[in-house]
C-alpha cells in the first residue's frame, strides 16, 4: 500500500470531477449492480494513469452522453475493493489503469492498461464516448 498522502492528489483528480471513491467491496458491488451505467476507473499511481487514463476520463464525461454513475477505485490501496471491481471485469485479466463499463450490472466496453499505455487522452475519450453513444 502506498502513503495516503501520495494518493490523495490522485484520488481527488477523479472525486473532483464527480467520480465517488469505492473502498470496500460492497460499494462496488452494490455500484456496478446498479441500473443503468456505470463507469469504473481504476486508478493507479503509474505514469500512463496520470498522463493518460485520467486526463482520458475526465475528457470523456464532458459531453451530453455519459454514464449514469462515475467511480473509482484505487489499485494498491483498498486491495479488497479492487479485486471485486477486477471480479466484475471478467474474463480480462486485472490491469491498472483499467476503465470499465457496466450496463444493469453487466460488463459492455473495457479498456486495458495495455491500450492506455502510450495512447494519448484525447484517443481514449473519443473512445469512451463512442461507448457512451452506444449504451448510455
Amino acid at each position: 500500500m502506498y502513503p495516503e498522502y501520495m494518493v490523495a492528489p490522485m484520488r481527488d483528480e477523479l472525486t473532483s470531477v464527480g467520480f465517488e471513491q469505492l473502498t470496500t467491496p460492497e460499494q462496488v458491488d452494490s455500484a456496478i449492480s446498479a441500473e443503468g451505467t456505470v463507469l469504473v476507473m481504476v486508478n493507479s499511481v503509474c505514469g500512463c494513469a496520470a498522463a493518460n487514463a485520467r486526463p482520458g476520463v475526465k475528457m470523456s464525461i464532458d459531453g451530453d452522453k455519459k454514464p449514469s454513475k462515475l467511480v473509482t477505485v484505487f489499485a494498491g490501496m483498498e486491495k479488497d475493493a479492487v479485486d471485486t471491481a477486477r471480479a466484475h471485469m471478467l474474463p480480462y485479466p486485472p490491469s491498472s489503469p483499467a476503465i470499465a463499463l457496466f450496463k444493469d450490472g453487466k460488463l459492455v466496453h473495457m479498456i486495458e492498461r495495455r491500450h492506455i499505455e502510450g495512447r494519448p487522452a484525447q484517443l481514449i475519450a473519443e473512445n469512451l464516448k463512442a461507448a457512451y453513444a452506444e449504451f448510455c
